[in-house]
């Protein structure tokens, strides 16, 4: 995979990971919660875990639903925060 095709993904994670646990990210953009740099900073971070595929087999589990973000996640801290901000 090249470096572009592993930032989309990686961008679609996070943004697949937020909505899971319940943020929509661009109206927490909208709301002032989250800046334009920390979307680029936490899709860096997100690229580089090494749990991508079991992140994404997550998210399609039903019993995962309400955990939030996955302990491994390396955005969960962000994600923990915009939820209790949006």
């Amino acid at each position: 995979m090249d470096r572009l095709e592993k930032i989309k993904r990686h961008a679609a994670l996070f943004d697949d990971m937020a909505s899971h646990v319940g943020v929509d990210l661009q109206e927490a953009a909208i709301k002032g919660a989250l800046r334009r740099d920390e979307i680029s900073d936490a899709v860096v971070r997100c690229s580089g875990c090494l749990q991508p595929a079991r992140c994404a087999l997550r998210m399609k589990s039903a019993e995962a639903q309400d955990d939030g973000a996955p302990i491994y996640c390396r955005n969960a801290e962000l994600l923990k925060r915009l939820e209790a901000q949006v």
